[in-house]
């Protein structure tokens, strides 16, 4: 029987589909498609977040002169683990992401100045550890091979969007760890490809340095994953991250695509009565959580985000002040002027 990993279509995955499809219609055109600038800031806080989620503590400034074949002061492994990522990060494009031998070449370019066996599988058991317990124990390393086999003739095979197979493949990955080191670099590498396959403004966007914003929350994803054998709740994690990436990456309403109007859904579409209440409270201010509960009666802050707040942000009615750090204490909205 053909291997399929164990996931839903929930409600909230298909709304996030939608409006991300949305978010990507109105970056057409936009200076990150068309800036070389921008997208070399953007591959190097992709290097920095993916390597940061891992312990290393190489800057962005130290980051940036490497990438210009500058010397660096640090630790002879910090500085090869980002050689390494700027070398996959290069080759990216030319990679199929469901042939094994591409697989196996990303790390090997990413790892080859880490380890002695990159590029390839791992031949001895391997557990993940959160402080001294274990968190996980992947499968035995003789499974390895046929496992990455039946991932990758899945991931050629199944007709699923890409934003769900992109994030299945990562979680699977993680769980598989096929690798004796750079599973987790490998798993969001390997995420950016399958996207970036689909639309390549993907190829451009930093989405690891919002994983690394909410390092916390991707590693309590998945272990909850781990515990519930189904990958749906990390699904549902890593598109909330594409369109926070999405979200900070998108021109205002006034500078998109000159001459051509964006379709986006407004008071009058589809939008429920919470929303609406939402949108008539606020001016062209920002504004804080507090004050917009306080503005609208309500005191259960969880019922507020979920009725009001999220959706008005998911159908992009309302934006983040601060929208590469979603979670921020000083976090503010303001309405989006149509």
């Amino acid at each position: 029987m053909t291997y399929q990993p164990p996931f839903e279509i929930t409600p909230t995955i298909v709304n996030q589909i939608s409006v991300i499809s949305g978010l990507l219609v109105r970056l057409d055109g936009s200076p990150l498609a068309t800036s070389p600038q921008l997208r070399k800031q953007n591959r190097i806080r992709t290097i920095q977040g993916t390597l940061a989620i891992e312990g290393n503590s190489l800057t962005l400034d130290q980051i940036t002169a490497i990438l210009n074949g500058q010397r660096v002061l640090g630790q002879p492994r910090e500085i090869g683990e980002v050689q390494g990522a700027i070398r996959a990060y290069e080759a990216l494009p030319t990679w199929s992401p469901t042939a094994r031998r591409d697989l196996l070449q990303a790390h090997r370019l990413l790892m080859a100045d880490i380890l002695t066996d990159a590029g390839k599988f791992r031949t001895g058991g391997v557990g993940i550890y959160k402080g001294t317990q274990v968190s996980h124990i992947a499968p035995p390393a003789k499974r390895v091979p046929e496992l990455m086999g039946d991932l990758l003739h899945w991931l050629a095979t199944t007709d699923h969007h890409p934003l769900i197979t992109s994030s299945v493949f990562h979680y699977e990955l993680e769980f598989i760890h096929p690798f004796i080191d750079g599973n987790g670099r490998m798993g969001r590498l390997w995420q950016t490809l399958i996207l970036g396959q689909w639309n390549d403004l993907f190829y451009l966007l930093p989405i690891e340095s919002l994983i690394k914003d909410q390092q916390d929350r991707y590693y309590q994803t998945l272990e909850a994953a781990d515990r519930a054998a189904d990958s749906t709740g990390f699904i549902e994690f890593m598109l909330d991250i594409i369109y926070a990436t999405l979200s900070s990456a998108t021109p205002s309403h006034a500078t998109l695509n000159p001459g051509r109007e964006p379709k986006r859904s407004g008071p009058d579409d589809q939008v429920s009565d919470q929303v609406r209440q939402l949108l008539a409270l606020m001016d062209d201010r920002y504004w804080n959580a507090q004050e917009l509960m306080e503005g609208l009666s309500l005191s259960h802050r969880p019922t507020f985000r979920k009725n009001y707040l999220n959706p008005a942000l998911q159908g992009g009615l309302v934006v983040m002040q601060y929208p590469d750090r979603p979670r921020s204490p000083k976090q503010k909205y303001k309405k989006v002027q149509g």
